[in-house]
């Protein structure tokens, strides 16, 4: 039974960091693609930063250069680092894993599995 377990969310002042992580089991971590994931309010999931079995990563373009996701495999646990954080980051923020995803995307709709989410809140 594949399950993951996000932790590391909270609040923050703008131009702070924080760092999320997603613990996996059930499966082995590194043969899936993964991904962070934000939800809004009255807005659509987005993709924020995944990352593929081979370690290639993708960002969405109004996170690059700010977030850095990444993978320890010998933990089965998947990282956001969090940098120069500003109020519209503020979500709630999910992982998700999929093992049918050779190149991970950014679409949430081709994720099979997700976990519960970590809230950020980040004030100016």
């Amino acid at each position: 039974q594949v399950q993951l377990a996000e932790s590391g969310g909270g609040s923050v002042q703008a131009g702070g960091s924080l760092r999320l992580s997603c613990a996996a089991s059930g499966y082995t971590a590194s043969t899936y693609s993964m991904g962070w994931f934000r939800r809004i309010p009255g807005k659509e999931r987005e993709g924020v930063a995944v990352i593929d079995s081979d370690g290639t990563t993708t960002y969405t373009e109004s996170v690059r250069g700010r977030f850095t996701i990444s993978r320890d495999n010998a933990k089965n646990t998947l990282y956001l680092q969090m940098t120069s954080l500003k109020p519209e980051d503020t979500a709630m923020y999910d992982c998700a894993a999929d093992p049918m995803l050779f190149r991970a995307t950014l679409n949430p709709t081709d994720y099979t599995y997700w976990g519960q989410g970590t809230q950020v809140t980040v004030s100016s």
